[in-house]
């Protein structure tokens, strides 16, 4: 089983550049969008993989599929996005303008479920958490808004103004890109950067500022690594900014120098990162030399990816900031979106020969295509008390599409993989003698015990003869014969101390 990854990238036309398209591996797809109007789900549950993207030029919104080298459906919006975002299942869709609303739209059927006046201005960034429950706005008025999808699609709110859970107030400038952690929501936290030289860490349990990294240039864009070891931040001039979150501690201890985490005294922790920083001899600057416009890592955190303005895709390697490749497909044309992915098994000109096709035209045969409804312009009651969703059921029958794909795991493999962790080495005793080994340590358990307990018993013996002789020694000397006075003299010692002595 062979996994491939595979870059998604999404472009827009320079302002005196060609037409723009949004690619996917070696396929390009028409579109023009700008950066944070772009979104996608992965090839998962059964359904093909979906993209969408916002048109920065007109009020519309394109639809692709996996499956397909066309659009799929072109959705007309109330007004132009300045953002787009899709929750982890592809069921909300929300869109940010330049006038500070925010649309809610239900992918599966279309239904606006609610639109609100959240910023003052433009909304930049709009993201949302990994179990789906949080989506996160920030906005050119430099505020952070988080608001709570429950109450935005509650029937009995939708003639109340909707009011954010909770605001996070401390940047001074717009605020520019978000990155959401790992976790449900509130246990997840949070990267923002702002064009204030700031990027903040957040805890959104306690929806406090956990440190303030400054910067000496505008943070445009930010990556976080997975595992949230440390993140990436660049400025529009071109530099890429490496801050680390655990660093290492020296200890006059046995045990050596250990890692410790940066930061975390709150609102007066600032960090200073400057260009000439060194961390532990490791450079943190990487100088690309024209404009970054996104940024992006690989599956296993190795690969740092940075679009740039002119259309380069170049990929660094994170360990010691080195270029080793860089993509000019796209040049002359700006970089928009960067993302990366398991190559899915309908994506087009890639049909998986496991899937028993016999040509691309059988893929929506193979692998469903999500459902995707044309958005609704404006709320409408009737649509929301039908609530018409498209759902696949399980399947239940063997289909063709029931049979392995390459992300299938072989039963075989499974057991192969385990065997790997739970087997003893060769100079440990297989695991068919496991059972009487067990037995056998047992019983030599048994046998120290009643040895402890025949000890014990010899020990409480010896120990209480030797009790009676000395109180029985102790008796005798104690008793004195009858009719005898012993009276007390004085005896002169060395040193001129005198001691008293009994005399008959």
């Amino acid at each position: 089983m062979v996994l491939q990854e595979t870059i998604l990238c999404a472009t827009a036309a320079q302002p005196s550049g060609s037409g723009p398209n949004l690619a996917s591996g070696p396929g390009a797809l028409q579109t023009s969008s700008a950066p944070h109007c772009n979104a996608f789900v992965e090839t998962k549950d059964g359904q093909g993989g979906i993209m969408l993207a916002a048109q920065s030029d007109k009020s519309v919104l394109n639809v692709y599929n996996f499956q397909r080298d066309q659009i799929a459906l072109k959705i007309i919006l109330p007004e132009k996005l300045t953002c787009l975002a899709l929750d982890q299942r592809a069921g909300c869709c929300a869109g940010g303008t330049s006038q500070g609303r925010i649309y809610l739209w239900e992918v599966a059927s279309g239904i606006l479920y609610n639109s609100w006046d959240a910023h003052y201005r433009q909304v930049n960034v709009l993201k949302f958490t990994h179990d789906g429950t949080v989506l996160i706005s920030a906005s050119e008025d430099s505020g952070v808004s988080v608001w709570s999808v429950s109450k935005l699609v509650d029937e009995d709110l939708q003639n109340d103004l909707p009011l954010p859970q909770f605001t996070l107030p401390d940047h001074t400038l717009p605020v520019t890109d978000i990155v959401c952690g790992l976790g449900p929501f509130p246990k997840c936290r949070v990267l923002t950067s702002s064009i204030d030289h700031t990027v903040k860490l957040w805890d959104l349990a306690s929806q406090s500022l956990i440190t303030t990294f400054y910067f000496p240039k505008p943070i445009s864009s930010i990556v976080w690594d997975i595992t949230e070891r440390l993140f990436f931040a660049s400025s529009p001039d071109g530099s890429i900014y490496q801050v680390n979150l655990f660093r290492e501690r020296g200890t006059k201890h046995k045990g050596g120098p250990f890692m410790e985490a940066v930061g975390g005294a709150g609102v007066s922790d600032v960090i200073r990162i400057d260009e000439d920083d060194n961390a532990g001899g490791r450079k943190r600057l990487i100088d690309v030399g024209q404009p970054v416009t996104a940024l992006s890592m690989s599956l296993t955190t190795s690969l740092l990816l940075v679009g740039t303005a002119t259309g380069l895709i170049q990929i660094y390697d994170i360990a010691s900031h080195q270029l080793l490749r860089t993509i000019s497909t796209h040049k002359g044309m700006s970089i928009s979106f960067l993302a990366t992915m398991l190559k899915p098994p309908d994506l087009v000109g890639h049909i998986s020969l496991s899937l028993n096709v016999a040509s691309s035209a059988d893929a929506k045969d193979v692998m469903p295509v999500r459902p995707v409804v044309a958005f609704h312009r404006m709320k409408d009651g009737k649509a929301r008390e039908a609530h018409e969703v498209m759902m696949m059921l399980p399947v239940t029958d063997e289909t063709s599409y029931a049979n392995p794909c390459e992300y299938d795991y072989p039963e075989s493999e499974v057991q192969r993989d385990l065997a790997s962790f739970v087997l003893p080495t060769e100079g440990e005793p297989s695991g068919v003698l496991l059972p009487s080994r067990v037995a056998e340590l047992e019983t030599e358990v048994q046998q120290l015990r009643e040895q402890l307990g025949k000890a014990k018993g010899v020990n409480d013996v010896m120990w209480e003869t030797v009790v009676q002789r000395v109180l029985k020694q102790g008796k005798v000397k104690g008793k004195q014969p009858e009719g005898i006075d012993i009276a007390p003299m004085d005896v002169e010692e060395e040193g001129g101390r005198s001691r008293k002595r009994g005399r008959q």
